[in-house]
C-alpha cells in the first residue's frame, strides 16, 4: 500500500475458487502450519485471554419490537470472529457472518461468511473475500491434517453422518490422505440431502466404488475405518449421535466438527482423545462454565475438559493436534489403536486460508480492487 491512500481486493466466490479455495491439499498443508503457530502461541483471539471463538449476537424467542429478529429453533444470529495468526501467515482478520436455517428455504445456505483481511499494523483492509467456501474448506482441512497423521493409510471404509456441507469437504480430505478408501457409507436426514451427497462423491471421487446408505448409527461406525461427524447440532445433548465402543473397530479413527457422543467408559479405557487446540476448549470452559458439552457448548472436545473436571481422566490426556506436528506428543502408535479427534474451528483458520487465496489472487492478477480514500478526511 501507498499510504494515507488505501486501496483493497475483493474477491467473489468465483474469484476465490479461481484463487484455490477448494484446493484441499493445499488447505492441510496450511492449516498443519496453523496448528503450529497456536502450539507456540504466535497468535492472537477475542477475550481476555486472547483464545475466545469470537462475540455472538443470538435473538431472544419472543420480541416486544416488531422488526427485531426471534429465534424459534432456526439458529438466527450473527457472530463475528477476529484473528492475529503469526508465522508464516503474519495476518489479522476477521469473520463475519450472519445464520439462519430458513435460509434453505431461499435457496441460501444456513450462513453466509465474509472475511476481512486487514494490515497488523495500521489497521487497514487489505482483502474482502467471499467466504463460505473458505471457511468450508478450512473447516475440512483441520479434520484433514489428523487423517494425514493419525487415520490407518490402508483404510478403506469410511462412515459419514451427515451428509452436509461441511461433510463434503472432509470426503475430500479422506480421498486426498487415504488413497486406498473404497467404501463410503452414509447415514443422514433427509432423502434430498442423501442424494446430493452421493452425487458429489461419483463426481469428485470416484476412488468410492461402494456407496451404502445405512438407517442406523451402528450399521455407519461397525466395520469402518474412519468414521466423520458433520451433522448439523440441536441444542439438546440427548439427542447427540452416540458411539457405543463395542461398535467401534480396532484400529478406528473418529472425527467430527460438529455434536456427537461416544460411551463415557470406552473413551476412558480405549481411546486416544485429540483435539485441534486445547487452548480453545478452555476458553470455552470459561465462558460455558461446567458442564460445557451440551450446555453451552457442542464441540466433543469440550465433554473431554468436562471429563477433566469429574477426576475421570487426566488433563494430559488430551492431545493437542499441533504438539503431534511439532513431536511434543505421539500420534498413532500401533494399528488397533482407536483414535478420536475434535474440531472446533477458529478464526486463524480463516485468516490462514484467506491469507492463501489473497497471495494467489495477487499473482494471477483476479479480483476487484475498491478504493477506500485518497487520504481520509479526519486524522
Amino acid at each position: 500500500m501507498s499510504y494515507p491512500a488505501i486501496d483493497f481486493l475483493y474477491l467473489n466466490e468465483e474469484d476465490m475458487i479461481k484463487a484455490g479455495v477448494m484446493n484441499i491439499s493445499d488447505c492441510i498443508d496450511t492449516m498443519e502450519e496453523v496448528l503450529k503457530c497456536l502450539r507456540v502461541g504466535d497468535f492472537m483471539m477475542g477475550g481476555k485471554d486472547g483464545t475466545s471463538h469470537g462475540c455472538m449476537v443470538t435473538f431472544p424467542e419472543t420480541s416486544p419490537f416488531p422488526n427485531m429478529p426471534t429465534n424459534k429453533g432456526e439458529d438466527r444470529r450473527f457472530m463475528a470472529m477476529p484473528a492475529y495468526l503469526g508465522g508464516p501467515f503474519d495476518m489479522a482478520g476477521c469473520k463475519w457472518y450472519g445464520s439462519n436455517t430458513a435460509n434453505k428455504e431461499k435457496g441460501l445456505p444456513r450462513s453466509i461468511l465474509m472475511v476481512m483481511l486487514n494490515d497488523k499494523d495500521t489497521g487497514a483492509p487489505i482483502a474482502l473475500l467471499s467466504a463460505n467456501l473458505l471457511s468450508a474448506y478450512r473447516t475440512g482441512g483441520i479434520p484433514g491434517v489428523g487423517i494425514r497423521h493419525l487415520a490407518r493409510k490402508d483404510s478403506k471404509v469410511l462412515g459419514i453422518y451427515g451428509p452436509g456441507g461441511m461433510s463434503r469437504t472432509a470426503i475430500d480430505a479422506f480421498a486426498a490422505e487415504c488413497p486406498e478408501m473404497d467404501t463410503v457409507k452414509i447415514k443422514g436426514r433427509s432423502q434430498r440431502g442423501i442424494d446430493g451427497y452421493i452425487a458429489y462423491v461419483k463426481e469428485k471421487h470416484p476412488q468410492f466404488t461402494a456407496i451404502e446408505v445405512v438407517d442406523s448409527l451402528e450399521a455407519l461406525v461397525r466395520d469402518s475405518d474412519c468414521v466423520y461427524f458433520g451433522a448439523t447440532a440441536t441444542s439438546d445433548p440427548n439427542t447427540y449421535a452416540k458411539v457405543m465402543g463395542e461398535w467401534v473397530k480396532p484400529g478406528a479413527f473418529i472425527v467430527g466438527t460438529s455434536a456427537y457422543d461416544v460411551e463415557d467408559q470406552f473413551l476412558i479405557d480405549k481411546c486416544k482423545l485429540v483435539v485441534d487446540d486445547i487452548g480453545l476448549y478452555d476458553a470455552w470452559a470459561q465462558e460455558y462454565p461446567y458442564p460445557t458439552f451440551g450446555y453451552g457448548m457442542d464441540i466433543f472436545g469440550c465433554k473431554f475438559t468436562d471429563m477433566v473436571h469429574d477426576d475421570l481422566i487426566t488433563r494430559d490426556r488430551i492431545i493437542s493436534m499441533g504438539d503431534i506436528l511439532l513431536g511434543k506428543s505421539a500420534g498413532r502408535e500401533s494399528d488397533d489403536q482407536i483414535i478420536t479427534m475434535s474440531v472446533g474451528g477458529m478464526p486463524v483458520e480463516d485468516v490462514a486460508w484467506g491469507k492463501y487465496c489473497y497471495d494467489n489472487a495477487v499473482k494471477m492478477g483476479i479480483g476487484t480492487k475498491l478504493h477506500l480514500w485518497d487520504a481520509p478526511t479526519f486524522a
